[in-house]
């Protein structure tokens, strides 16, 4: 299958079956709302060529056992544009969907809004909007795969603003469409690759991993629970350090386990989620996504060791509140030497970064369950723990700040370091003597 494909073709690739809605009736004056010459002519043309009789396909289907509602773009049917007959189509496959608590499933493929109805056709854009956060609200998800091309509104409306954003390869993605861009723009920028380096799609799978995908995504996002996520066993050392500079020589030792290691224990499945939606991302030192534990679903967000940038708080941040809204708990492992103080993460908005992932853990309602893995450097480590719910490994710490930091701020020489250390009491035994974190067995479901 090509990017290409018909809307039957694409349902067929990711659906076990699939039943078409029935389409609310609209009849419109000759040549559309806006009287456009040869409008009549040119859906003649287009429902002949494609066998649809408008640009998209509604219905619920079974992907991998899980049902949910399909809306397939025709890109063939005037370029799978956008207009009022469209948007019945659209609201009524989301009306369903809230009705029958099911998720949604965007496979876009459209060149934007149709012109022959002109703002009538722009303004589906905000009627699409509605009916997507409606759903939001719901609790339900949305899964986009993006197909070639996705521009103009339906990128920034049923693409851009789904929960898990999948595209094919190749796929033009953007909301500049190739005719309207700047002249000297790169091409690259506007590719599926692009989006998801940049932050504003989750990955790019292949036509014939879709199915699979897709289904894997759908029965993660489903998975509901009022049950906290159970604190995962320790996978390093089992004594405690004797001191505080021993407490930081285990948490930056490069044999002690990483988040990755913890996940791929924790969960027998698991899918990432990537970037923060405002054009960034953070591989290196941020983990997120959603993992099925014991045949439970549970959302993640954990840190890798290194300095954890804005992108990373900013995804952190998503990952919790799309977790929130479904009803999935979430498992949060702390492990940084505190966020990036570099100039660019400035500029960036670390602050705002980090000030809104203070909130979200403050505010949500689904329980959040924090494992200190290695290094708990400062606020930045902090934001990502769950207040009253952080459990510790024997191989971390927690500080306000790191022994040499606080000597240097302190004005005392290198050689008080480790003193320092002792006298912030960083060592678990102190965080759990201080009340700081947990020590109750809460390691099995």
């Amino acid at each position: 299958m090509t990017g290409r494909a018909s809307a039957r073709e694409v349902i067929a690739l990711v659906a076990d079956s699939f039943t078409e809605l029935t389409y609310p009736r609209r009849d419109f004056t000759p040549d559309g709302p806006l009287a456009w010459p040869g409008y009549d002519l040119s859906r003649a043309r287009a429902a002949e060529r494609t066998g649809e009789t408008e640009s998209v396909v509604c219905g619920t289907a079974i992907v991998e056992g899980t049902r949910a509602v399909l809306i397939a773009f025709e890109f063939g049917f005037l370029g799978g544009s956008l207009g009022e007959r469209t948007g019945d189509r659209l609201e009524a496959a989301y009306t369903y969907a809230r009705e029958h608590r099911l998720p949604v499933v965007p496979l876009v493929a459209t060149g934007g809004s149709r012109m022959q109805e002109g703002m009538l056709a722009l303004g589906q854009l905000q009627r699409v909007a509605r009916q997507s956060a409606l759903t939001s609200r719901a609790g339900l998800p949305q899964v986009a795969v993006v197909r070639d091309p996705t521009t103009g509104g339906g990128w920034a409306t049923l693409g851009a603003g789904a929960d898990v954003v999948l595209a094919l390869p190749g796929a033009q993605v953007g909301f500049a469409g190739s005719r309207v861009r700047p002249a000297d723009a790169d091409p690259a920028a506007y590719t599926a690759r692009a989006q998801v380096a940049a932050g504003s799609a989750d990955a790019v799978v292949r036509p014939e991993e879709l199915r699979e995908t897709l289904g894997r995504w759908l029965r993660l996002l489903t998975g509901a629970s009022d049950e906290p996520a159970p604190v995962p066993e320790p996978l390093g050392a089992r004594d405690l350090p004797v001191s505080g500079w021993d407490a930081v020589r285990r948490a930056r030792s490069p044999r002690r386990p990483r988040a990755a290691r913890y996940l791929d224990a924790y969960f027998t499945d698991r899918l990432a989620i990537s970037g923060d939606r405002c054009g960034g991302t953070d591989p290196d030192g941020m983990l997120c996504g959603f993992g099925d534990r014991r045949g439970r679903t549970v959302a993640y967000a954990a840190q890798t060791g290194a300095a954890t940038r804005p992108a990373g708080y900013r995804t952190a941040t998503r990952l919790i509140r799309l977790a929130d809204r479904l009803g999935i708990p979430v498992l949060t492992l702390v492990d940084t030497p505190g966020a990036a103080n570099d100039a660019e993460a400035e500029r960036q908005g670390a602050g705002a970064a980090i000030a809104e992932l203070f909130a979200t853990l403050a505010t949500i309602r689904t329980p959040v369950t924090t494992l200190v893995i290695g290094e708990g450097g400062s606020g930045g480590a902090l934001a990502l723990a769950a207040p009253g719910r952080t459990w510790a490994t024997p191989d971390s710490y927690f500080s306000v700040i790191a022994p040499e930091a606080a000597a240097a701020i302190l004005k005392r020489p290198p050689e008080e370091v480790e003193a320092t250390a002792r006298q912030l009491r960083i060592r678990p035994q102190d965080l759990a003597e201080l009340g700081v974190i947990r020590t109750d067995d809460r390691r099995t479901p």
